[in-house]
């Protein structure tokens, strides 16, 4: 069974991925709640995640509720010579809408999420800071159902400037269909040779169709000659 984590579990998911991916170099991880969108010191990095799934919990009355619109924000550093690197990670949090209340209470994470959001965070360093190909980020469905639209006025991101994105129902049921499935997803150069054939499959057919009507009205033709 899945347990909600503090913030203070991504560091151990964090030093454990990542003593996998890069085992040759030092990373540390900070918690940074002054960090902003698009102030980068000279060499660092950054990745937005924007459309994470967490549950928040009001310390003043106690409402809880699940959202699919958390924004994460990283910075990222890379020191080449020393091999050694560091994050600055900042969780943008949501006021509780019940109890009206002026506190900003920060999400809690499933498990599978946050290892999920961790593998995003280590392809994007891969990337910006190692300059190799990460792979493939994950796309996350909510463990549980999503509490509705996304209100605004009660986000800390949405104050400061950060558009979120959230992946269409489409996309996201396609996702979940390979993953499930285990099948591979198709490629762009395989879905248009599936629709070639189609394509020609129904030319042929058609084809086929008026060759038949142009036999039969030529007979007709014939037999009152």
């Amino acid at each position: 069974m899945s347990t909600s984590l503090t913030t203070c579990e991504w560091k151990k998911v964090f030093y454990e991925k990542m003593e996998v991916a890069k085992p040759s170099d030092s990373w540390e991880l900070i918690i940074d709640p002054n960090l902003k969108p698009n102030e980068l010191a000279p060499g660092w990095k950054q990745y937005l995640e924007q459309h994470a799934s967490g549950r928040f919990h009001c310390s003043w009355c106690w409402h809880t509720w699940q959202s699919a619109h958390v924004v994460i924000l990283f910075h990222m550093h890379l020191d080449r010579t020393q091999r050694m690197g560091s994050v600055r990670m900042r969780i943008f949090k949501q006021l509780c809408y019940e109890c009206g209340t002026a506190r900003i209470d920060e999400s809690s994470m499933l498990e599978e999420n946050i290892e999920n959001l961790v593998d995003n965070l280590i392809t994007s360093l891969r990337e910006q800071c190692y300059d190799e190909d990460g792979g493939q980020y994950r796309i996350h469905v909510a463990s549980r159902p999503d509490s509705g639209q996304h209100r605004s006025e009660f986000c800390e991101a949405c104050k400061e400037g950060i558009v979120h994105w959230k992946p269409s129902e489409k996309l996201l049921e396609e996702e979940a269909t390979y993953a499930f499935s285990g099948v591979s997803k198709p490629t762009a150069q395989e879905c248009s040779r599936y629709n070639f054939f189609s394509l020609r499959w129904c030319l042929f057919w058609a084809s086929l169709c008026l060759l038949i009507v142009y036999l039969q009205v030529s007979f007709r033709g014939s037999a009152f000659l």
